[in-house]
């Protein structure tokens, strides 16, 4: 069918056309998608940038939309314009989302109607930030959330697309995935930029001697030391590595 792109600030993907099934992931606003098939107030889509198949509850959504913008900050927030003010909505666009600009003025974009964001939180859709610390590390202390790619919540392995996500460059959703996607390092050397995957779950190398990722039963994304996390997972989990990789390779 005919390619879609939402039109809400995010949705949760089932695993079934039911709102108790599990949430498997997430799509933001303006993302591209393909409905599959319909069911009563269900579509089952796949998602364009990473080839995600689930449900999302049925809506408008837009049938053309070119982004010229995309959020840079963890979150952003939404503000109405009342009688020339800026009111705060206490909602939000989220990181690497795109927009497309309605209307303008020095401090903020209007992206959708009477829906502004301050222009200091946006980039040029064009924009890439090789800097992959800098995105992975603004997550410092978000709550894990399984299936979740949001601030508001994140799990291990979205916290390690969320880099490529906003560069627009592919990469698998799930862990599973992405471990069949990766190519495994040539030597063991620890370096920064280290991908380290387990049955399950995924994180990086800050560098030689620290290691973030968005760790379930602490319900949050946390660093600790790399030898720490690999022996707690061990010990907690009985998994061991099954792949090490590095973000620099793709």
């Amino acid at each position: 069918m005919k390619n879609n792109f939402l039109n809400i600030s995010i949705a949760n993907i089932h695993s079934k056309p039911s709102v108790r099934s599990e949430v498997t992931s997430q799509i933001l606003y303006g993302e591209k998608f393909r409905v599959l098939s319909k069911k009563k107030n269900w579509v089952k889509i796949k998602t364009n940038f990473d080839n995600y198949i689930g449900f999302i509850k049925k809506n408008e959504f837009y049938n053309d939309f070119k982004p010229l913008l995309k959020i840079y900050k963890p979150k952003s927030e939404i503000f109405k314009k009342i009688s020339n003010r800026y009111t705060p909505t206490n909602k939000f666009l989220f990181f690497g989302t795109g927009i497309k600009i309605l209307s303008q003025d020095k401090k903020y974009i209007e992206y959708k109607n009477n829906k502004w964001i301050k222009r200091k939180d946006l980039k040029k859709i064009e924009h890439t930030e090789k800097n992959f610390l800098r995105i992975i590390k603004s997550f410092l202390g978000c709550k894990y959330m399984w299936g979740g790619k949001t601030s508001n919540g994140i799990d291990c392995s979205a916290l390690i697309q969320i880099y490529f996500y906003y560069n627009r460059i592919f990469f698998p959703r799930d862990t599973k995935d992405q471990i069949k996607f990766c190519k495994k390092k040539v030597n063991n050397r620890s370096h920064k930029g280290d991908i380290i995957f387990w049955k399950g779950h995924v994180g990086m190398r800050l560098d030689k001697s620290k290691f973030i990722h968005a760790y379930g039963p602490r319900k949050k994304v946390l660093i600790m030391p790399t030898n720490y996390a690999i022996d707690l997972i061990f010990k907690t989990a009985n998994l061991k590595i099954k792949k090490i990789t590095n973000i620099k390779n793709y």
